[in-house]
């Protein structure tokens, strides 16, 4: 089955995170792939496999510089969301990169170390088009009250 979500992050210091998002995406049975691709060290393999990608969506994990999310909205008009790591400046200078992009490339942004709300916002855009997985995120949404 083709991943309906590309999480990608920047290093395997940053898998802590990942495996929260894959775990969200799995309750939900979203299908996913994982990749681990710098921007800085890999960028002619990242853009490969964003072209390449089937995914609706990509999930953009970074710390430091934090460029991997803003580099993705480059190369795909594709939903970005970004989730900045606490790896320096308790991950101020992370979010600062993510969110502040320039006009025309934007990236969605989730809070410091939140890879479970970058899965649900994902699971959110997706479920504009799946009604079945609207009614499952309502649903889960629904036993946090």
């Amino acid at each position: 089955m083709n991943p309906q979500v590309a999480v990608i992050a920047g290093s395997k210091s940053d898998e802590a995170i990942t495996n929260d998002i894959v775990k969200v995406l799995t309750e939900f049975s979203v299908a996913h792939d994982v990749k681990f691709i710098s921007a800085h060290r890999n960028r002619e393999g990242l853009e490969k496999y964003v072209r390449d990608s089937p995914a609706n969506v990509f999930i953009a994990v970074a710390g430091l510089s934090a460029h991997l999310p803003g580099v993705l909205a480059s190369i795909t008009t594709r939903p970005v969301i970004g989730v900045p790591v606490s790896v320096k400046l308790g991950g101020l200078d992370s979010l600062l990169s993510i969110v502040q992009m320039p006009p025309g490339i934007p990236v969605g942004c989730v809070g410091i170390d939140n890879g479970r709300n970058g899965a649900f916002m994902a699971i959110a855009i997706l479920a504009l088009e799946d009604k079945t997985l609207g009614d499952r995120l309502k649903a889960y949404r629904e036993t946090m009250k």
